[in-house]
């Protein structure tokens, strides 16, 4: 196989995620979302004991004022993708630096 041809595929090895990078990769990456969702609840409920006293509603309880329930499931989802989303992409970030391999897609020109 001729130089160039080899250097070519090992750079696009190192641009995509061939399936061992994601099955390298996916422990990992759970193990991190169950961490990220773990942060975000103790977020979520130290953010929410800022705006009332009592625990946050959730949608089964019985006698909760639409209002208060409407800006818990907001904010609720708000911390949780927010935190999930950073936790991932710093998770990502750790295995690419570590492998020279980034376990996901490439940002689109």
């Amino acid at each position: 196989m001729p130089a160039a041809e080899q250097s070519d595929r090992f750079s696009r090895g190192l641009r995509g995620s061939p399936p061992d990078v994601k099955l390298i990769f996916a422990p990992i990456s759970i193990a991190a979302g169950l961490l990220a969702g773990f942060a975000a609840q103790k977020g979520f409920d130290l953010l929410w004991s800022a705006f009332d006293d009592e625990e946050a509603p959730e949608p089964d309880q019985r006698d909760v004022p639409y209002p208060k329930l409407i800006a818990a499931l907001v904010v609720e989802g708000a911390v949780f993708r927010l935190t999930k989303g950073l936790v991932d992409h710093a998770v990502r970030s750790g295995f690419a630096r570590s492998t020279g391999r980034w376990p996901g897609e490439e940002r689109s020109a």
